[in-house]
């Protein structure tokens, strides 16, 4: 057998047609790009921020962001060409299939189902610890034994939103696509009241200078295995902030608009392939790009990068004058 034939792509098109197995062409432009914007933020909106400003790009951590996006950008008009040409389910996998053949398929085939399993475990889980702080301040704790897999038996309540979410995907397409919306328009909502408040806490002279004078690394004892592996190559001093600390930025927060290739996999889904998935897979990074640029400056604006917690960004006043202001513009 050849294990790098390929699968040509009249017939991947030709497979879609299958009554057992097609798929309902229902997704629109815009249900792309929501989807897109809804894959691409999380959580790390918050945390990346704060850990990328204050140990490599101090206010210059919107130009990271924008870096990072121009990189994802090119990344997405390759994902958008694919997908436009070959408009089946399965993205990275389907293209590796019609162009390098077999093997190279089934190996990223898995790939992409390590990515989606250990990401929606993740998030799972991560949903089940909001959860509980959320019945811990209305008085009710669920026993550990039920409540966490690392110190009981199971985690029920991320079990339980991952049979929820899988319900709702065996449900049907557009019914995915309209409680995506709703999420995402929570999500968004979410991102705009800091924004918006964090605008009216933000201190001008927090953004000066916007980009840090560049400044040696930390020693951490670790030597030669610490290094960033271009920084050893080249024999370059490493160093934080400055020209070179927001490209290192970029480098890090290019993690925060992982997902956008996402798109891709619902081409089979899409109304018009040909013109939604480009348009999904850029909108939704453009869009998300300037959510990030917005709140790193809000992040960097309402207190010093200096005085940034790197595991809570959200805008929060460090001094007691300040602290007590953001109380109640929160209220």
């Amino acid at each position: 057998m050849n294990v790098f034939r390929t699968k040509s792509i009249e017939q991947s098109i030709r497979d879609t047609d299958d009554p057992d197995t097609k798929l309902r062409k229902e997704l629109s432009a815009l249900d792309l790009t929501v989807f897109g914007v809804g894959v691409i933020i999380g959580a790390g909106i918050f945390v990346l921020t704060g850990t990328v400003a204050a140990t490599n790009s101090g206010p210059a951590l919107a130009l990271s962001f924008m870096i990072a996006a121009l990189a994802c950008g090119l990344a997405g008009l390759c994902y958008a060409e694919f997908a436009s040409t070959v408009p089946v389910a399965g993205s990275a996998y389907t293209f590796s299939y019609a162009t390098l053949g077999e093997l190279v398929a089934w190996t990223i085939g898995w790939d992409l189902v390590l990515e989606f399993t250990i990401g929606s475990a993740a998030l799972a889980a991560g949903f089940s610890g909001y959860f509980q702080t959320v019945l811990e301040i209305i008085g009710v704790e669920l026993p550990t034994q039920i409540s966490s897999a690392s110190d009981g038996f199971v985690n029920l309540p991320a079990v339980v939103i991952a049979l929820l979410v899988m319900g709702l995907l065996i449900r049907g397409t557009k019914e995915s696509s309209t409680f995506n919306l709703i999420v995402v328009g929570i999500k968004l909502l979410v991102i705009a009241i800091v924004i918006v408040v964090g605008l009216t806490l933000v201190d001008v002279g927090n953004w000066t200078p916007f980009i840090p004078d560049s400044q040696p690394t930390p020693d951490s004892g670790g030597g030669f295995r610490d290094l960033p592996l271009i920084t050893s190559i080249l024999g370059i001093e490493p160093a934080v902030f400055g020209l070179g600390g927001v490209i290192a930025g970029a480098a890090v927060v290019f993690f925060a608009f992982i997902g956008f290739d996402v798109v891709a996999t619902t081409a089979e889904e899409a109304k018009n392939p040909q013109r939604d998935v480009p348009i999904g897979i850029l909108s939704s990074l453009a869009i998300v790009t300037v959510l990030y640029a917005a709140v790193s400056l809000v992040v960097t604006g309402v207190q010093s990068y200096k005085d940034i917690d790197p595991q809570d960004a959200a805008p929060q006043a460090s001094s007691p004058a300040t602290a007590e202001t953001s109380t109640t513009a929160a209220s």
